[in-house]
């Protein structure tokens, strides 16, 4: 039996309460060698809604797995005609201030690297420079079958013309870019396979239920390693993908210090959970540090 990745987590009911002060965010930046990973929530103030915040896409979506992508046809149509759809509301989100705050840190050096579990690219949009995308990048394609990568906006074109018309209406739009669509809406949607060999085709992203590479990860482990303190933005923790970069950081005895809305599962191993918008705590730990949120050193 196969059994489905981990997705939700249940708070406990004795966390540790959050605090609205930004001030220790403030100070750990202040002093420099500050690694940010980056979640969902940061990206939910440029449209894009994040899995398990108010409002978050699980409350109406189940993620595509690697499990089901790769082992049935039907479910990679189905992929394929949301994530086309997704694409072009993706592509036009803009970086908000949480991101531009983490572009103008890393331009006066008080970072590290960020490490990212998005796919959106918002964060380079912005202006940040070495980012490490945990989970791949939507603006990327790969192909299961001979390796070769190709850009998405490629794969945009050949869809399009595989399927002229295809204008249906999405309910919403997910993190993994992924619009709400139901079976009459996909379809007989005409997936395209790869140009070079005419295989499986599939966006370079770590879906669930699939390992990040493990290059990948002892890289964002140095990281770890290296900073003088972990920065959390917009993340719950719930999967493992973030989460042990958190507990690999408390069991250095590095701060961890979380600017998150909500109770996150790496709350115990914080210093601090701030739980205030991203766009508005960042900002404000901007203004302390007499930094403009739109650095121009950052556009």
């Amino acid at each position: 039996m196969r059994m489905r990745p981990t997705l939700s987590w249940t708070p406990d009911a004795d966390l540790p309460p959050g605090t609205t002060d930004p001030a220790p965010v403030a100070e750990a930046l202040a002093a420099g060698g500050v690694l940010v990973l980056s979640g969902a929530g940061i990206s939910t103030e440029s449209g894009i809604p994040d899995y398990r915040g108010e409002g978050g896409s699980l409350s109406r979506h189940t993620p595509m797995t690697y499990q089901d992508f790769t082992g049935s046809a039907a479910a990679r149509r189905r992929y394929w005609a949301r994530s086309h759809l997704g694409w072009r509301t993706f592509g036009r989100a803009r970086p908000n201030a949480g991101h531009r705050s983490v572009a103008a840190f890393g331009a006066r050096g008080l970072l590290t690297g960020v490490i990212t579990q998005n796919v959106d690219g918002l964060h380079q949009a912005a202006g940040s420079a070495d980012v490490v995308e945990l989970h791949g990048s939507l603006d990327r394609v790969v192909c299961l079958t001979c390796g070769a990568f190709s850009p998405r906006r490629e794969l945009a074109r050949r869809l399009e013309a595989a399927n002229p018309g295809f204008e249906p209406v999405a309910a919403g739009i997910n993190p993994d870019g992924d619009a709400d669509l139901t079976d009459d809406q996909v379809g007989d949607f005409r997936v395209v396979p790869c140009a070079v060999c005419g295989g499986v085709l599939k966006p370079d992203v770590v879906f669930f239920g699939e390992a990040v590479p493990p290059a990948r990860v002892e890289h964002c482990r140095e990281l770890v390693r290296e900073a003088a303190s972990l920065l959390v933005l917009g993340s719950s923790l719930t999967v493992m993908s973030g989460l042990r970069f958190v507990r690999q950081a408390a069991r250095a005895g590095t701060p961890v210090l979380i600017v998150n809305r909500d109770p996150t599962r790496g709350d115990r191993e914080a210093v601090t959970r701030v739980a205030l918008p991203l766009g508005a705590a960042l900002t404000t730990v901007a203004t302390r540090l007499g930094i403009p949120a739109a650095d121009p050193a950052t556009n």
